[in-house]
């Protein structure tokens, strides 16, 4: 009988260490539902530069995780449990090395590294996020991961978080908090009011929700191996993989609810991002919660995301494209938390004990508030160290290397300035013009200022103006004003013709080359005959306004000095109808110019 048992235990054994491997693949592919994600919930001109982050995070990541990430993380403990002795087994004892531990904790890493790409997009260095994704994998993330898995000082008292809502989810989210802090808001989200306080939030809806949602699935099936892979028998993994399913069904089905009697609607993106709330908050105690525990971490989590996304756009002021810091930190914060006030020792495998070998259990369940006093401990020490350490990295990033690109780059889009990616979608028409609304602000800017010094020879030569011939007998005093222009000079041309009095025009986003052709771009290392660059199409049609006026005003905001700043297009219009009244002609301009 001995000999059996050895036997099964052994086949056991086995059996979980391929599912160890099995669960670090699900979590490794949570790397395409990341890009997927980000990319979706961004526009369509920065999702080639949202997937070469992902992409970048994983691989950068990897080669700094070998350099030192690993020892510091699993070496030897030394200064008191504060981080392990860097080491190079991977190289002088490869035949005896953890590999298997190695993967499993190499793909976390990479996972929270990556949470940062979201809330930083549309506007970050390259270079820069490159640089940071080293730093938190090389020193960040595997020191303070060191206190609670690697038998730490956070270990040592107690403390527990089994999959990752600290370590791995608040702590990106604090980098993605304090990274969207420093490199600011996308051009457009915030307007300012004539006294300086934002007035106004506007929303940059993301270009492909179909996509975002495949990114939510990816992630929820690789969940299963997020917080299942560290499980050591079936029983335990049964209940793990039932507290994962039930906490984001309820944070969506409550974010759902919640957001239909907010705003008459249930949010499509918002009900997204509490999927990934739920599943960020159970992760921590999804343990030690029972189905009642994960019901309430799940409707909590599914009411938290949407106070986030509030909190961070009307409170603070803080640009986060995909909600990050919403899903991340503040869903990470309460699931640590979780575990103080909803575990309960009647799961399977339950063994959280303090130093002394008690045991602990949630205040919910009568053990007091000791468990709760730790997880408030663990929780606060992990995000002092990354507050503090975050803030060090970025700033000497932004000094060395600069952290935001350029404002013409941001407009442009990051798949061309940062990646000669002239569309992501190439063959697909995708409309990406944001800010739209006609109105006056403190920030209308008639054009550069070397337009008033430049000869007439030279604007026009910049801003060529073509008018067609008139034909006497159908001169009826409209025109219609059609601008070619670069798609970064689209705000400021609509901000001055909305100050000359237009109030209503039609925007196209165009593709074309001339005189001014494409930077000879490269894919695969081939250069590009010809490249398509981005244009706006504005046309308007007046008749009260003068015409000369139009095309003054359109010069001096377009102008630059360079090829390819635009053309105009002058037309006479012989008849205009208004549908909804019937009226003709000049009356039925008089509320659309």
């Amino acid at each position: 009988m001995s000999d059996l048992s050895t036997v099964l235990e052994s086949v056991n054994t086995q059996i979980y260490g391929v599912w160890f491997l099995a669960g670090a693949a699900l979590v490794f592919w949570m790397q395409a539902g990341f890009a997927m994600v980000e990319s979706g919930f961004a526009r369509a001109k920065n999702a080639g530069n949202i997937l070469m982050k992902n992409l970048m995070d994983f691989c950068i990541g990897t080669v700094m995780f070998i350099l030192i990430g690993f020892g510091l993380f699993l070496g030897e403990d030394i200064l008191g449990g504060f981080l392990g002795k860097p080491n190079f087994d991977i190289f002088s004892h490869y035949a005896e090395f953890d590999w298997s531990n190695f993967v499993f904790n190499l793909v976390f890493c990479a996972t929270t590294a990556t949470i940062v790409s979201g809330a930083m997009a549309e506007r970050t260095k390259f270079l820069s996020y490159c640089v940071y994704s080293a730093v938190i994998s090389a020193l960040i993330y595997p020191i303070e991961a060191h206190w609670t898995w690697g038998g730490g000082w956070l270990a040592q008292m107690g403390f527990h978080d089994f999959a990752g809502s600290n370590c791995i989810h608040m702590v990106g989210g604090i980098c993605a908090l304090i990274g969207a802090i420093i490199v600011g808001p996308r051009i457009g989200k915030f307007t300012k009011g004539k006294d300086g306080k934002i007035e106004k939030i506007n929303a940059f809806p993301g270009h492909n929700i179909p996509l975002g949602a495949l990114g939510v699935f990816i992630l929820w099936l690789g969940w299963c191996g997020f917080n299942g892979a560290a499980a050591t028998d079936l029983s335990q993994l049964g209940a793990i993989f039932v507290t994962t399913t039930i906490a984001p069904s309820v944070a969506t089905v409550v974010c759902m609810i919640f957001t239909w009697v907010k705003y008459g609607k249930p949010d499509v993106s918002m009900c997204l991002n509490a999927s990934l709330a739920g599943l960020v908050a159970i992760t921590a105690p999804c343990d030690t919660v029972d189905a009642f525990g994960a019901i309430i971490v799940g409707a909590v989590a599914g009411v938290l995301v949407v106070f986030g996304v509030w909190f961070l756009d009307n409170v603070i002021h803080v640009d986060d494209p995909v909600g990050a810091v919403a899903v991340h930190m503040m869903n990470g914060i309460w699931g640590t938390l979780a575990v103080g006030l909803l575990s309960t020792n009647t799961v399977p495998g339950y063994c959280l004990a303090d130093r002394e070998g008690n045991e602990l259990v949630g205040l919910f369940y009568g053990g007091g508030f000791k468990l709760l006093g730790i997880q408030f401990v663990g929780m606060l020490a992990t995000a002092a160290w990354t507050t503090v350490t975050i803030i060090i990295a970025f700033l000497m990033i932004k000094a060395i290397f600069g952290l935001r690109v350029s404002e013409e780059e941001e407009i442009t889009g990051l798949d061309i300035t940062e990646h000669g990616l002239t569309s992501a979608y190439a063959g697909f028409s995708i409309m990406d013009v944001t800010g739209m609304e006609m109105q006056a602000n403190e920030n209308t800017d008639l054009g550069v200022p070397e337009f008033e010094n430049a000869s007439p020879a030279l604007r026009n030569a910049a801003v060529p103006v073509e008018q067609a011939p008139t034909a006497p007998m159908f001169d009826s005093g409209m025109y219609k004003v059609a601008i070619i222009a670069k798609l970064s000079r689209y705000d400021q041309l609509r901000k001055a013709l909305n100050d000359l009095g237009v109030t209503g025009m039609t925007v196209t986003q165009v593709m074309g080359c001339g005189i001014q052709k494409g930077a000879g771009e490269k894919y695969r290392g081939v250069e590009i005959d010809a490249t398509l660059l981005p244009k706006v199409k504005v046309e308007v049609v007046v008749s009260k306004i003068p015409v000369k006026s139009i095309v003054e005003t359109a010069k001096k905001a377009l102008y630059t000095g360079h090829i390819g700043d635009g053309k105009i297009f002058v037309y006479d219009v012989r008849n205009v109808v208004k549908v909804r009244t019937g009226e003709e002609d000049y009356a039925a301009l008089q509320d659309v110019e």
